[in-house]
């Protein structure tokens, strides 16, 4: 299978629904990058690595990232028990596929600033060559340790979505399917890196 094939019915999913409660309240979305926000940011990634549509999951502040983040063009997805964590922003963003042409979907972080778009190009182009993408898992390895982005093939979605709770999203799914998921090395390219506290904050001006 073609990098381009892989990505002709991927989808994206940035789950950007968390409230910040480490970083006092303040949503993790509507951080500053750059010229704007850590949540254009995380979209324009997936756009730029090859996905053909990207789905924002938002939930903290929703309304004021919608007026204030530029993200023409994704689709804008709410949860409304976003702070029961990430589990349910995964299942949100997964059951707003439906009825879509995607085949599988890249879920990414909006607070990982080191994941670029060259990670999610890497992710998409390591698949077995002839894998059916609905049945494909695969994500990106820091020093061969699993993280995001994280490739799901559609027929993976109902038990991903299933598995998804608190604030544990695809990992126990992953985790119990450890031999089928294609592991792509990307340390060179990214960094797992998140911010969670005021001192994780640096990281917007590193990456």
């Amino acid at each position: 299978m073609t990098q381009r094939d892989e990505c002709a019915g991927t989808a994206g999913i940035v789950l950007a629904a968390g409230g910040g409660r480490r970083l006092g309240g303040r949503p993790k979305a509507l951080l500053p990058y750059r010229d704007g926000l850590l949540v254009e940011r995380a979209a324009r990634v997936l756009w730029d690595g090859g996905c053909q549509r990207v789905h924002v999951v938002l939930g903290a502040a929703a309304g004021e990232v919608r007026r204030r983040a530029r993200l023409a063009g994704c689709v804008l997805v709410e949860n409304a028990g976003w702070a029961e964590g990430m589990g349910g922003s995964l299942r949100a963003g997964l059951e707003s596929l439906a009825g879509t042409s995607a085949v599988a979907a890249v879920v990414t972080l909006v607070d990982q600033p080191g994941v670029g778009a060259a990670a999610v190009r890497r992710v998409l182009a390591g698949t077995p060559a002839g894998a059916d993408p609905r049945a494909v898992l695969a994500a990106a390895a820091y020093d061969g340790h699993r993280g995001h982005p994280v490739l799901l093939g559609a027929a993976h979605w109902p038990g991903v979505a299933a598995a998804a709770s608190g604030d544990r999203g695809a990992r126990a799914y992953l985790a119990a399917r450890a031999d089928a998921v294609t592991l792509v090395e990307c340390g060179d390219v990214g960094s797992p890196d998140d911010i969670d506290s005021p001192a994780d904050l640096g990281l917007l001006e590193r990456y």
